[in-house]
């Protein structure tokens, strides 16, 4: 499904009544909610929202259960940090018990070591050990989500493991993150793309020729039921209604 916003702040509030729903539901269903949040910039807004007290109020964050959706794979208080940026805006200010939160980093441990660990722990908190009730990803403008980045083949081919980790050469780091079948295996997707900037990628993504070694958010499956593509206009402008 694909939704198209006239403006950033809009998206942000329809995103955000789309978290609390999708939290809402899953507690009522099973007792939890597991999401995986994603990082950069991009979220900072929703992130924001559910922190005031509108929406602070309307979810149970005694019975939430947060992951990432990738990592670079710096301290916490490095300011590239998704999980950083996360605390800084949201976690600091809801009371989800700190024990329920999972940041991609670990202290005195490779970026290979720890995405095992962290496969662990999604087997031991995650219904049936591989579904998410909410994933929430950004895609950069050259078509990347997550940390799955145009020709990566390493990580792109990947289909055995849940979370990798590899040395993304362009970037001079390590990142980490969760795979595309374990990200395709989740009850709830739902992609926040904004701005001009965006516009070709998205295009290419959702109507263009198949070609995931170029556009890797194609590898994410295309289910209107499932996925949910909320866009700005400007991001939207090149797309065939």
């Amino acid at each position: 499904m694909i939704r198209i916003f006239e403006n950033k702040d809009t998206l942000d509030n329809e995103l955000a009544d789309y978290f609390v729903s999708k939290a809402q539901q899953a507690i009522l269903d099973k007792g939890k909610f597991t999401v995986a949040l994603t990082g950069g910039s991009s979220p900072a807004g929703l992130y924001q929202l559910l922190a005031t007290h509108e929406y602070r109020e309307k979810v149970d964050w005694s019975k939430v259960f947060v992951f990432w959706g990738d990592e670079r794979w710096v301290p916490l208080d490095d300011e590239k940090s998704n999980a950083g940026a996360a605390f800084n805006d949201l976690l600091n200010h809801i009371p989800v018990p700190k024990n329920q939160i999972f940041p991609m980093w670990k202290d005195g441990v490779s970026a290979q070591e720890y995405a095992k660990e962290y496969e662990a722990l999604l087997e031991e908190h995650l219904t049936n050990g591989e579904e998410f009730d909410l994933i929430i990803l950004g895609m950069g403008d050259d078509g990347h989500t997550a940390s799955l980045f145009p020709n990566q083949h390493i990580i792109l081919e990947e289909k055995d493991k849940k979370v990798a980790a590899y040395f993304l050469a362009p970037q001079d780091m390590y990142r980490i993150t969760l795979t595309a079948p374990l990200i395709n295996k989740a009850k709830n997707i739902v992609f926040l793309v904004f701005g001009d900037k965006k516009s070709e990628a998205l295009y290419q993504v959702l109507q263009g020729e198949p070609n995931s070694d170029l556009y890797p958010s194609q590898l994410i499956i295309k289910d209107a039921q499932r996925v949910t593509w909320m866009v700005d206009k400007q991001a939207a402008k090149k797309l065939k209604q």
